[in-house]
């Protein structure tokens, strides 16, 4: 089959999430002018530098207490900050009730019983605990097509990494085996591994 997206589809739900999978999840933590925490997962992330270290994530909705974007966005926008935690297979009840739609102002690590620490170069909380997390001071902030679609660019300015993800001198994922993003209310789990070797190396 085929369609024009700007024409609707003929299913009876939207295959896109479905064909652009899997998709790493950026569990972003901010905090607000009021040093209030925020922590809420993003399916559209991913690290799009080496040197200087970058990541992005992209936030398409909106909320009704914040200016045209979500909580993470203003708070980025404010502070100029943020962290990205990967989300591990066991952390995935804690990820999902963090993505509930709170009122502005409202401390989701609270909210879903997750214990926050303070990041080393920035001004703002982390999840404990997490596999690893990654400090980011932010770049630039694009509006892209489409209503309330923000693509928020930020440098990796400080790595976390849990002492057991490290196995024999490499950051090792089947230590905790990351959780990705497909289509619908599907997730799926990283635990397979094979290696690749380009044919010019």
């Amino acid at each position: 089959m085929f369609y024009r997206p700007a024409d609707g589809h003929p299913l009876p739900h939207n295959p896109f999430n479905a064909i652009v999978t899997p998709r790493p999840i950026g569990w972003i933590s901010t905090q607000d002018v009021d040093g209030v925490p925020n922590l809420a997962p993003y399916s559209f992330f991913n690290g799009v530098a080496y040197v200087p270290p970058q990541v992005m994530f992209a936030s398409t909705g909106v909320k009704d207490d914040q200016d045209n974007t979500k909580d993470s966005v203003a708070n980025i926008r404010a502070t100029g900050v943020f962290c990205v935690n990967i989300v591990e297979a066991a952390a995935r009840d804690a990820m999902n009730a963090s993505s509930a739609t709170f009122p502005k102002g409202t401390d989701e690590f609270a909210k879903a019983g997750i214990t926050a620490a303070r990041c080393e170069t920035i001004d703002c909380p982390r999840v404990d605990g997490t596999p690893a997390a990654l400090e980011c001071r932010l770049t630039q902030i694009v509006q892209i097509e489409g209503a309330s679609n923000y693509v928020v660019f930020g440098e990796v300015t400080g790595v976390h990494m849990r002492d057991d993800t490290i196995v024999d001198g490499r950051f090792d994922i089947t230590t905790y085996q990351p959780l990705s993003r497909l289509g619908y209310r599907d997730y799926t789990v990283v635990k397979d591994l094979f290696e690749l070797t380009r044919p010019d190396d």
